[in-house]
């Protein structure tokens, strides 16, 4: 993408920044604001630093589900399954480097079948939520996709944005391009 097209881009990505503030929590694409739980400890602490953070994990805090997706995806020896499993949960609560992770292992073949099309929707989504190399992936991921598969991406990723702008719509009783108060 050229430098005038990426600019573009990136102004009405960033115009979604005060609808993002309309939102409630319970949004599926923004980032809760939850605590982290902590992984880089001396070895002896590993164990008991995993559980906490595992605990943490199930009880929904995204933040915790990426780090344990960026542990196992980063371990000797890897396990794909495990940091897959993990980076999804924390995608689904709108997680951007969980996203940007996902959506790179889905491009690479990494654990999953490559997929360009799931490739590209989550990149996109880890863009609107913050991740910045997301967009650069995005492209490398577009030039490799034929016009029908890039077609159907962009129609999937439209109905996603069209549901996450009727959740403001319905959150506030209002428009999600009224100004903010």
């Amino acid at each position: 993408m050229n430098r005038t097209g990426r600019a573009l881009t990136l102004g009405c990505l960033l115009l979604l920044q005060p609808l993002l503030a309309l939102a409630e929590g319970s949004n599926s694409l923004l980032i809760p604001a939850t605590g982290r739980c902590t992984l880089n400890v001396a070895p002896e602490d590993l164990e008991n630093a995993l559980k906490a953070c595992e605990r943490t994990a199930q009880s929904g805090d995204a933040s915790a589900q990426y780090e344990l997706g960026e542990f196992y995806y980063s371990a000797t020896p890897r396990n794909l399954e495990s940091a897959l499993k993990w980076f999804e949960k924390a995608s689904l609560q709108g997680n951007a480097q969980a996203q940007y992770r996902l959506g790179s292992m889905f491009y690479r073949g990494e654990g999953v079948k490559a997929n360009n099309v799931q490739a590209y929707i989550l990149l996109k989504m880890a863009a609107v939520n913050g991740a910045e190399d997301a967009l650069d992936l995005a492209d490398e991921v577009t030039e490799q996709m034929p016009r029908d598969e890039l077609e159907h991406a962009t129609q999937v990723l439209g109905q996603i944005f069209r549901r996450y702008l009727l959740e403001l719509q319905n959150a506030e009783s209002r428009s999600p391009f009224s100004p903010l108060p």
